[in-house]
């Protein structure tokens, strides 16, 4: 059986957004590995954060009860999905792991991330989380990653709004989330 889809735009798009779409459209197309398109995807969104006529109005909207999530493109074939994230001070993610290769860049403001190992359980031992690093993402840092080694917990601890973009190598729009597993293991930190 064959199944046809069409690309999902936001109602509202502005032509620097339309720009990003093609230049991503064109990394992904290349076929490399996960680990490189998030790399070479990371190249083409860097040019495009802090931009003031990346998104619209309605793309910056927050929610006062947990960061937002904004569906920008999704492509037709399911190779990709550009989400926005807007996070208000404190908002945060779970700790989490995704369903496939993800670069991120901050437009406005700052998020700071918390990388995560998994130790599996052991004789005696409950599986945990150990906390491998910490990281502060400034307005233009971008960073990609794949599965596996992908478990992190975000958010915004700074005292202003916060926006950021995902790309990921998944159809945001047909699965729902880029999330594959969240983590309610104990952790070191």
């Amino acid at each position: 059986m064959t199944t046809t889809s069409t690309a999902y735009t936001a109602a509202r798009t502005t032509a620097r957004l339309d720009a990003l779409v093609a230049s991503v459209r064109e990394a992904v197309g290349q076929g490399l590995p996960p680990d490189l398109t998030a790399y070479l995807v990371g190249e083409r969104l860097a040019p495009h954060l802090g931009a003031d006529d990346l998104l619209t109005e309605e793309q910056q909207e927050s929610d006062p009860h947990c960061y937002r999530q904004h569906l920008l493109h999704a492509e037709h074939d399911g190779s990709f999905s550009i989400v926005a994230l807007v996070w208000l001070p404190g908002q945060q993610t779970s700790v989490h792991d995704h369903v496939s290769w993800c670069t991120t860049g901050v437009h406005v403001g700052e998020e700071r991330e918390r990388r995560y190992r998994l130790v599996p359980a052991a004789e005696g031992a409950r599986a945990h989380l150990v906390a491998t690093d910490d990281v502060v993402n400034p307005q233009g840092a971008v960073c990609g990653f794949a599965p596996p080694g992908d478990i992190h917990r975000v958010w915004n601890a700074c005292d202003d709004l916060a926006i950021s973009l995902h790309v990921y190598g998944a159809d945001i729009s047909r699965i729902g989330s880029s999330v594959r597993r969240v983590y309610e293991l104990p952790a070191d930190r």
